[in-house]
């Protein structure tokens, strides 16, 4: 019942976008503590990362057993981001011009898109949308139903400090260490799972070719979506990409006859991942009712 009526909310209310979202409240509570103790060195971002996580769990921990099933379903609800992630990604696969489209883009990649064309920008959308797919919403199912309210407020506190410094450059390349790596290991099943339910809903592919190009992905992680995807929805992802006005290289993802990104294979992509997100949330409600 927790599970279905955090959805419910989900659904009808999504993600509040406010500086008083709890997810806020913690992004300046970790930059206030990266500014005190940041040091170039893997030490200092371990002893950052336990200090930042570790105070608001006891806080956490305290209103869970003050407030009980109340906490544990707007625990869920607000560490969902269902609703908002689809929402971000249409505005892409939606913009009447490249101009709106690569602004509208901005909002979900960190990539450099004076450039892009409008199947880049579509391209760029879908594979945010896949890689959120497992960050957003399945991985916070798979924790909730794991560890409880408890374990998925943890893991979107380490979802969000890797974020905020989980970045392969010169500042966070040690001070990041732990962040980045606590997080690959949190979302280790929940990207696979992702990438599996995808496999059965759409295009059905044999596990072994996805394994073969997600493990070509930089992240351990984010590739088995994005692959997966490429696949189920028979479209190309991947591809080089400019950051920082580097060029970053990656190689092509998905079948060889793929399709060309035009807005009828983007729509059809997302509807992959919202009818995988679907199966997901249906599987969470059934395993959490039954144990």
């Amino acid at each position: 019942m927790t599970v279905f009526v955090a959805l419910v909310l989900e659904f009808l209310a999504g993600d509040p976008q406010n500086k008083h979202h709890p997810v806020a409240w913690f992004g300046h509570w970790a930059a206030s503590i990266e500014k005190q103790f940041y040091q170039p060195t893997v030490f200092a971002g371990i002893k950052a990362w336990l200090i930042a996580i570790g105070i608001p769990m006891l806080a956490t921990t305290f209103l869970y057993l003050m407030f009980g099933w109340l906490f544990s379903v707007v625990a869920l609800w607000l560490c969902l981001g269902w609703k908002s992630l689809f929402e971000h990604v249409e505005a892409v696969i939606k913009a009447k011009t490249v101009k709106e489209a690569r602004e509208a883009l901005l909002w979900i990649v960190s990539r450099d898109v004076k450039a892009m064309k409008r199947e880049d920008t579509r391209r760029a959308a879908l594979e945010s949308l896949a890689e959120n797919a497992s960050d957003a919403v399945v991985a916070p199912l798979f924790w909730f139903v794991v560890l409880g309210p408890l374990g998925v407020i943890f893991y979107r506190m380490v979802n969000t400090l890797d974020a905020m410094w989980g970045y392969r450059n010169e500042r966070y390349q040690y001070f990041g260490w732990c962040a980045a790596r606590i997080d690959d290991m949190m979302n280790w099943i929940p990207a696979r799972l992702t990438a599996w339910l995808m496999l059965r809903v759409g295009k059905s592919t044999p596990w072994r070719m996805v394994k073969m190009q997600a493990t070509t992905h930089a992240s351990p992680n984010a590739g088995w979506p994005e692959v997966a995807l490429a696949y189920a929805a028979h479209i190309r992802l991947g591809g080089s990409v400019k950051r920082e006005g580097k060029l970053d290289e990656r190689p092509w993802y998905g079948a060889e006859d793929a399709r060309d990104m035009d807005s009828m294979a983007a729509f059809e992509a997302m509807q992959v991942v919202k009818h995988t997100l679907i199966i997901a949330s249906i599987l969470a409600v059934v395993v959490s009712s039954v144990f």
